[in-house]
């Protein structure tokens, strides 16, 4: 079952990153992410209390809730890079990198959780990071310009971030209900985008958001609130170093609205990327 909820994540997920892209082209990224985390933890509260898990707040251990606090950090930074580099570039370059941090999950799921690595799994590895290096044009990374190398390094600090999160994740949900570690990690989330916004003294902006950008942020809200829960559901229940990688296809559903929406083509370069990737996480469901 935690297959399909893995699955569940990866399309919403997709869903996620086009809405987000609607609802940022005039709005900062910052803001949109503080602003859509609202919903996010409206959603995740209202889960846990039609899953009735919410009594079980004051059961959650120290060394727990430390690890959700931790993960919800880790998440945060890695949103506010993901939607800067959304802002900054086209998705089906940014989209790529970012789901690269499976290889690092991988690679930490390993080295702490102790999950092995099958020969499958080493396959898709070499899979996937080959076909993220197809994926991202050379004439952006290597224009020599701040401003168009900037959404790339945004796009991998979004990467690093999101992989710490997945591993403080999964010891972080080991002893409280995936609803319930959900909603805690999103408050801590929002706490720290609303940091980041008056930090940088852009909360008078949000009275500027046109309705249509605001419509956009909330259903990138409402899309992100569902990936999460199908995707802790599902890392609860199953391994992180496969569940990560099905989470990730979300990059084919993400490429897919963006040509719909925005008219943004593959190369063929960047199609035999996507391809890899796809095979490289197929690989390893059979491990």
């Amino acid at each position: 079952m935690w297959i399909v909820f893995a699955f569940g994540s990866a399309v919403c997920a997709g869903v996620t990153s086009i809405l987000a892209k609607c609802g940022i082209r005039k709005t900062d990224s910052t803001v949109a992410t503080a602003i859509r985390t609202i919903v996010v933890l409206v959603f995740s509260w209202i889960m846990v209390f039609l899953a009735g898990s919410q009594g079980q707040v004051g059961e959650i251990k120290g060394e727990t809730f430390l690890f959700l606090i931790l993960s919800g950090l880790s998440t945060g930074a890695s949103w506010l890079c993901y939607f800067k580099a959304l802002q900054l570039g086209d998705i089906n370059r940014v989209v790529p990198i970012d789901k690269s941090s499976t290889v690092l999950t991988i690679l930490l799921a390993f080295v702490f959780l102790h999950e092995a690595v099958s020969m499958p799994k080493a396959i898709g590895v070499v899979f996937i990071t080959a076909g993220t290096f197809l994926m991202i044009e050379r004439k952006d990374t290597d224009s020599g310009k701040a401003a168009g190398q900037s959404w790339f390094f945004y796009a991998a600090g979004s990467a690093v971030f999101a992989s710490l999160t997945s591993i403080l994740g999964k010891v972080g949900i080991s002893g409280v209900e995936s609803n319930l570690g959900t909603a805690i990690r999103t408050g801590v989330v929002l706490f720290m985008a609303w940091v980041m916004v008056f930090a940088e003294g852009k909360q008078h902006t949000v009275l500027e958001i046109s309705k249509s950008e605001l419509g956009f942020i909330g259903l990138s809200g409402i899309a992100t609130g569902a990936s999460w829960l199908c995707y802790y559901k599902a890392l609860q229940d199953g391994p992180a170093s496969i569940v990560v990688p099905i989470d990730k296809l979300s990059v084919v559903v993400t490429v897919i609205f963006s040509y719909l929406v925005f008219g943004e083509r593959l190369s063929k370069k960047a199609f035999l990327g996507l391809l890899a990737i796809v095979g490289g996480t197929l690989a390893m469901l059979i491990s």
